[in-house]
Order: C-alpha cells, then sequence, then structure tokens
C-alpha cells in the first residue's frame, strides 16, 4: 500500500461508544479503507479494542493506552501499509523516530474530539490529528518534541500492549522487548530536574487577574477563583476536580473533625483516598464560593453539592479538559497584563506553564514552612523522595557556594 500524505482518520471512540469490539471493528471497517486494503488490519483493531477494554477501570488509563496504541495503528498503516503482525525491532525504532517528528499534517494546533455527532451517527472528526503541537502565545507553532516522560510511557504502554496480544496468541513476539538499547531513546539524567513551578510574582499577578474577572463577571468567574486557589492551597490534581468513574467531587467531602478542623477527601491517583488539610484562607475562599452559590457559609455533613458544578445544565463537571482550558485562559490574561506592565522577561514561563504548575507551586511554597512529612501526605506522595524534589535549599547552596568563582584565579 502506497504511503498516504493526507492525516489519518480517529479509530477508537470513547469507552461507552465501543460496545462489542468485533461490532465496532465492522462499522468502522466502512470508514476506513485502511481496514479492508491491509491484510491483518481489521484483526488488528478487534485485538487492540480488546486490549483497552481490558483497561476501562480508569479513563486516563484508558486514554492513555488509547493514544499509543492508536498512533502505532496509524502507523503501521498509513505509513508503512502493514499489520501489527509484521512487525519487527526496526520498525518499532522507525516508529519512535517518527512519533518524534511526525510530518506536519498529522500535527495538529489544539485537542479535539475524535468523533462527532452527524446525522445521528457518530463519525470521524475530520479536525483531529495524532499529534497535537499548541500555538504559543505568539500564534507560532513550537517543534514537536516528545519528552522523556512521554517517551518512557511510549515504551511502556506498548510493551505491555504486545505481551497482552502475545498472550492471546495473536502475535509471536514483542519487538519493543527486542529493543535492547533503548537509551538511545531514553536519557538518564546524573541531576534532579528541577520542579516546573510559577515564581511569587507570576502568582500575584495570577490572582489579581482572576479576582478582576469575578469582579467584572461573578455568574461565571466566582468559581474560577474557587479552581485556582483550590489547585494552589489544597495540591489538588485536575483529575481531583471533576467526576469520573472513581468519585464525584461533592461540598460534603469538606469534613471538621471533633477539634473543629476541617479537612477534604479525595480520591486520586491509583484510585487512593486521602485527606487533606484545609487552611484558614482555603476554608475563607470555600466560604466565599458559597455565598456565591446562595448556599450556607458551610457545608454539612453528607451534602451533594457537586463541588464543581457546570455553569450550563446541572450536575458536576466530568471534563479536565474544561478546568485545563479555564486556567489557561487566567495564564494568558496573566501573561497579557505582565506585559503591559513592562514585565515580558517576568512572564515568559506563563507562555509555557500548565495547569499541573499550580500544584507544583504550592506544595514548594509549603515546603518552606511545614514539616515535609505533612506536605507529602497533603499532596498524596507515594514516597518522601518525591516530596524532596520540591526542596530547592540544596541547589540553592551549591549555586551560592559557585556565585564567586574566577574566570582567572588570582595567585598568592
Amino acid at each position: 500500500m502506497a504511503k498516504s500524505k493526507s492525516h489519518p482518520i480517529p479509530i477508537i471512540d470513547q469507552l461507552d461508544a465501543i460496545g462489542s469490539p468485533l461490532k465496532y471493528a465492522r462499522q468502522y471497517s466502512k470508514l476506513s479503507p485502511a481496514v479492508d486494503k491491509i491484510e491483518g488490519a481489521f484483526d488488528d483493531l478487534v485485538h487492540t479494542l480488546t486490549f483497552l477494554m481490558a483497561y476501562n477501570g480508569s479513563t486516563a488509563t484508558f486514554n492513555s493506552y488509547r493514544r499509543e496504541t492508536e498512533r502505532l495503528l496509524q502507523w503501521c498503516w498509513y505509513v508503512r501499509g502493514i499489520s501489527l503482525a509484521e512487525l519487527a525491532r526496526q520498525d518499532i525504532e522507525a516508529y519512535v523516530h517518527f512519533c518524534q517528528d511526525p510530518p506536519s499534517h498529522w500535527v495538529g494546533n489544539k485537542q479535539v474530539a475524535r468523533f462527532v455527532r452527524h446525522l445521528g451517527a457518530r463519525v470521524p472528526n475530520s479536525d483531529w490529528r495524532p499529534f497535537v503541537s499548541k500555538l504559543d502565545k505568539m500564534g507560532r507553532r513550537p517543534p514537536l518534541a516528545l519528552s522523556q516522560k512521554s517517551l518512557q510511557a511510549l515504551f511502556a504502554v506498548l510493551s505491555t500492549y504486545f505481551n497482552f496480544m502475545i498472550q492471546e496468541d495473536y502475535l509471536r513476539l514483542n519487538p519493543v522487548a527486542l529493543i535492547r538499547q533503548k537509551s538511545k531513546f531514553l536519557q538518564r539524567n546524573a541531576y534532579q530536574e528541577p520542579v516546573r513551578r510559577l515564581s511569587n510574582l507570576q502568582w500575584d499577578f495570577i490572582l489579581e487577574t482572576v479576582e478582576e474577572m469575578a469582579k467584572d463577571n461573578p455568574a461565571e468567574h466566582e468559581r474560577t477563583v474557587f479552581i485556582m486557589k483550590c489547585l494552589f492551597g489544597l495540591y489538588l490534581r485536575v483529575s481531583e476536580l471533576v467526576a469520573d468513574e472513581r468519585s464525584a467531587p461533592m461540598m460534603g467531602d469538606f469534613q471538621m473533625d471533633q477539634d473543629n478542623n476541617w479537612w477534604l477527601r479525595v480520591v486520586g491517583k491509583g484510585n487512593k483516598a486521602r485527606m487533606i488539610t484545609v487552611s484558614d484562607d482555603v476554608l475563607d475562599t470555600l466560604k466565599r464560593y458559597r455565598r456565591h452559590l446562595g448556599l450556607p457559609p458551610l457545608p454539612y455533613l453528607g451534602e451533594q453539592t457537586p463541588l464543581i458544578a457546570k455553569l450550563r445544565g446541572r450536575g458536576p463537571v466530568t471534563s479536565t479538559r474544561q478546568i485545563r482550558y479555564l486556567v489557561q485562559r487566567c495564564f494568558d490574561e496573566a501573561f497579557q497584563r505582565m506585559q503591559r506592565m513592562g514585565l515580558e522577561d517576568e512572564a515568559q514561563e506563563l507562555r509555557v506553564s500548565t495547569v499541573h504548575w499550580l500544584r507544583h507551586t504550592g506544595i514548594s511554597e509549603d515546603v518552606k514552612s511545614r514539616p515535609k512529612e505533612h506536605v507529602r501526605e497533603d499532596a498524596g506522595h507515594a514516597s518522601m523522595a518525591t516530596t524532596d524534589r520540591y526542596i530547592d535549599t540544596e541547589m540553592r547552596e551549591r549555586h551560592a557556594s559557585a556565585r564567586h568563582k574566577k574566570l582567572r584565579p588570582e595567585f598568592d
């Protein structure tokens, strides 16, 4: 099959739209000529769907596994013109190089849904692309380069994928396992990567920006104030704010103990529940938001009011993407305010910051003054080593000792 210069169409829909893998593959084969033209492609799709449905316990896990397997199928079908059974070690190496520098027609400017509804049926979204490289604040598309974390995920997911196929007697070997020198793709750092966080100045501008947004449009942005301060003050992951198959965060998750101390119960990574200490400032933020909603200042035990409710419609927010876009809007507007005030150099990191930086910033600030064991429990870190990454005293002292080194040493 000749290599296609057109962008590939999405393959795998949401989990609840798949149903039976065999039935879904039959329906999809009518949309994609590759499935019919390439021998083995139909079976590739059926077994891939079966693999994904075995990992349906978490939306995040399903989405991650879908992304990696879907890209590989598209590369096999649209670039190589082969099925999974024909993959060798050299093909996987070529595929990794392809992912590190995909052609422009495989790269989109923004995240969009894979499938949309048209005339009552789910059809592939023509705007979707396998890779996304968002335009920066100046309207330019930065070069797409997979991070070390993304490369590690690629190898881990695909290795699990091929092992599953072997256990199902569909494939004979795992080509990822045959790559003996993954080190040519994966770097091993002799240093600890710095935690990506906001500066105090940037956070001050973000807070001022959000407060202005709430003043101009309280119906929409009082909720924004609450979200931003929770992400920072409680070290929340964005997934811990939205409803999914694990939990639906409610106002009743804020709980007072017998000593009148307030806590927030969340369900985090690995479906693990934890209790987070609620500071006086966060408690004041909660009271403010509840007054805006017309509720009593503090929640009662078991209250089922959604923690983050939809602005339109009823029920809790269920999309992390909606929260991410909201946070990104706050970053963008803070960046523009700093530019107008002549602080462009200080604002630059806001061009690449993400919602997770709020969690990083909150932890980094608190670990300066709180016992790190307490911060670890609130952050939900699996080990103290993770919390230690946020302590930058050693790096500060190391730099201070080198600051006055001379390029031309003085002789006695």
